[in-house]
């Protein structure tokens, strides 16, 4: 009787995929589920028949979950309805897309501002240097949550303007530290080498500093994305971020709190969405930190 084996080719990428989970910490795991989780509700629940975030029935006002409407649509809500009967899972899936989508753009923007500034504050040092490390030590004596309230009472809350002064005021952070990166690599040997045979600034920030600064660009990004993500969720409950009728987790707990009695629910699940996407990304930039690579080996 003959055995089926497999070939060698599926072996290996058997063992390279075990390879990529054996050994990882809790919180790699815990980012998987998590980012996952909220993944699935964001892009697949636009798929399902019932599907709709602006439709409104009001017999179906303040469903909890798992119940059916009275009225004539008959319509089971999985995860209830809000005040005017909409679907409160469809509304839960563009709030986390809206969230994502602003997260993922500050953190591009700020990451392009603050890795520009650094680089050249490092490379050229001087009275450029102390410019731009003067202009980052004044951000950080204003805390960041009250200037975005300042500045959207006075622009206007709408997504374009919120990314925007997001990514603005979040380059700090990169800036700092690929200042620091620079400053250490502008005097080592292949950069001084380049600049001996006629390279010029722009060539050397391009070719020998950028690429040694990406790496921990992306440590960095990857724990600001949970701290814009909480910002934009604040300035949104406060009434200043994302506006009606487009949804977003905090205006969706803010909302929730006027009827705790009536739909606790309302207020509980965006704040169970909300958690879920933090704790994600913050698991997950863990992965990259040397705690997270000293608990993959039980350090």
């Amino acid at each position: 009787m003959s055995t089926v084996t497999s070939t060698p080719a599926k072996r290996g990428l058997a063992r390279s995929v075990a390879g990529v989970f054996a050994g990882q910490p809790f919180s790699f795991y815990a980012a998987i589920v998590l980012l996952s989780a909220t993944a699935a509700v964001a892009l697949l629940t636009p798929l399902l028949p019932s599907y709709d975030p602006y439709g409104q029935d009001l017999f179906a006002g303040y469903l909890e979950p798992f119940q059916t409407a009275d009225g004539p649509s008959g319509k089971f809500y999985l995860l209830g309805a809000d005040a005017l009967g909409r679907d409160y899972l469809s509304r839960i899936a563009v709030a986390t897309r809206v969230s994502g989508f602003i997260g993922l753009a500050a953190v591009a923007i700020s990451l392009v501002i603050g890795v520009t500034l650094g680089l050249v504050a490092g490379f050229f040092r001087g009275p450029l240097e102390q410019a731009i490390m003067g202009l980052a030590d004044l951000q950080l004596a204003i805390p960041r949550i009250l200037l975005l309230i300042a500045v959207t009472a006075v622009v206007g809350p709408s997504i374009l303007n919120l990314t925007l002064l997001l990514g603005f005021t979040s380059w700090v952070s990169y800036g700092r530290v690929a200042r620091a990166m620079a400053l250490s690599l502008r005097e080592r040997e292949f950069v001084l080498s380049a600049k001996t045979q006629g390279a010029s600034w722009r060539w050397n920030i391009w070719h020998h500093l950028l690429p040694n600064v990406l790496p921990q660009m992306i440590i960095v990004g990857s724990y600001e994305l949970g701290t814009i993500i909480i910002i934009e969720s604040s300035i949104s409950y406060l009434g200043l971020g994302i506006q009606p009728p487009l949804p977003s987790l905090g205006l969706m707990i803010a909302e929730g709190q006027s009827y705790l009695q009536l739909n606790p629910w309302m207020a509980v699940l965006p704040g169970i969405v909300l958690f879920m996407m933090i704790a994600g990304v913050q698991f997950f930039s863990q992965r990259f930190t040397s705690e997270g690579r000293a608990q993959s080996f039980g350090g």
